[in-house]
C-alpha cells in the first residue's frame, strides 16, 4: 500500500471506552486536513465505507468490526487556542481535542459556561456531532460556529446551521457527509474561585453517582420525554442485572449505564443486554427507551 499511514486489520477495542469490538479493515490517524482529504480519496477510489472515530466514548463496535476505513481524528488534530477580549473569550478547539481539555482551558482562563465539559470523556468532534451535554448544559449553549470538511472544502457553519437538538445535530443525518474539524465557543469571564468550585462540585457528583471506574460508553440510553431512563430501568428491577457472566451488566451504581466489567464482554454480549433492558422497560413501564450509544458495524 502506498500510504504508510494506513494500517490493516486494526482491533478497535482499545480505541473505545466500552473496551469491546472487532477490527477495522483499514485504519488511519491523519495529522492535517490535507491528510484527511487524501484518506477520503483513498476510500472513494477503493469503494470503502468510512467511519470517523474520536475518543470512542459513545460507540459500540460490533465483534465483526468495520469493513471499511476508520479515520481516527485525535490529538494530531486537537489544538486549543484562546482569544480574550474585554468581557470574555473565544476558544477554538480542534475536533480531536478531548472535550475536557476545552473545559479545563476555560477554567484556567477564568471563563464560565463550559464547566460541564470538564467531565465528559469524548472528543470535541464527537461532542459537536451529538450535542453532548451534562447537568443542564449542552454544546449548543456555548457554540458559535463549527468548522467542517464538506466534499474536500473546509467550511465554517454557524451554530444555528448545526441544528442542535437533544443529543443530535445536523451532522448525524445519514445524508450529511460533512466531517467536523473544529469548534468555536464564546464564554464570559467569571469569578475563578466560583468556577473552580463548580467544576469540583460536578466532579463529585459524577464520581459518586456514575461508574467511572468500569468500561462503558457513558449513558447508554437517551432520556425519554417526561422520564429518566435510569429510573425506568431501576423501577423495572434491573439494577445490577446480568444476563450471564460475560461481564455485561446494568450498573448497580447508575442504572442508566451498561458496563463491561473487566472488559471481558463482547459487543454481542453488551447488545443482548441492551435489548433485554429495552424489552423489560417496555413491558413493565410501557415506555420505549432508545440507545444513546452509536452502533458501528453489523449487529
Amino acid at each position: 500500500m502506498s500510504d504508510p499511514a494506513i494500517q490493516r486489520d486494526v482491533i478497535l477495542k482499545p480505541y473505545t471506552t466500552f473496551k469491546c469490538g472487532g477490527p477495522a479493515k483499514y485504519f488511519a490517524e491523519p495529522s492535517s486536513e490535507e491528510e484527511l482529504v487524501s484518506l477520503l480519496a483513498f476510500a472513494k477510489e477503493n469503494g470503502l465505507e468510512t467511519f470517523i472515530l474520536g475518543l470512542g466514548s459513545n460507540i459500540l463496535v460490533s465483534d465483526e468490526g468495520f469493513d471499511g476505513l476508520v479515520i481516527r481524528i485525535g490529538k494530531n488534530m486537537g489544538g486549543v487556542s484562546v482569544e480574550e477580549d474585554d468581557t470574555g473569550a473565544v476558544i477554538t478547539a480542534g475536533a480531536g481535542a478531548p472535550l475536557s481539555l476545552l473545559g479545563n482551558t476555560a477554567v484556567k482562563h477564568g471563563l464560565e459556561g463550559a464547566e460541564f465539559c470538564c467531565g465528559i470523556p469524548g472528543s470535541v468532534g464527537g461532542a459537536v456531532y451529538m450535542n453532548a451535554g451534562a447537568y443542564g448544559r449542552e454544546i449548543k449553549d456555548i457554540a458559535v460556529s463549527v468548522t467542517c470538511l464538506d466534499d474536500g472544502v473546509v467550511k465554517t457553519v454557524s451554530a444555528e446551521e448545526c441544528a442542535f437538538g437533544y443529543r443530535t445535530s445536523a451532522f448525524e443525518k445519514e445524508e450529511d457527509k460533512r466531517i467536523i474539524l473544529g469548534l468555536k465557543v464564546r464564554l464570559t469571564r467569571g469569578d475563578p474561585d466560583k468556577i473552580l468550585s463548580y467544576v469540583e462540585e460536578l466532579k463529585t457528583k459524577r464520581t459518586t453517582s456514575q461508574p467511572l471506574d468500569v468500561p462503558s460508553a457513558g449513558s447508554t440510553f437517551k432520556r425519554p420525554e417526561g422520564y429518566f431512563a435510569g429510573k425506568l430501568i431501576d423501577d423495572s428491577g434491573l439494577r445490577g442485572f446480568k444476563l450471564d457472566e460475560s461481564g455485561a451488566q446494568v450498573s448497580p451504581k447508575h442504572c442508566g449505564f451498561v458496563v463491561n466489567n473487566g472488559g471481558t464482554a463482547s459487543a454481542s454480549d453488551v447488545m443482548r443486554l441492551i435489548k433485554h433492558v429495552q424489552d423489560t422497560v417496555l413491558e413493565k413501564q410501557g415506555v420505549k427507551i432508545e440507545p444513546e450509544v452509536r452502533l458501528i458495524g453489523k449487529f
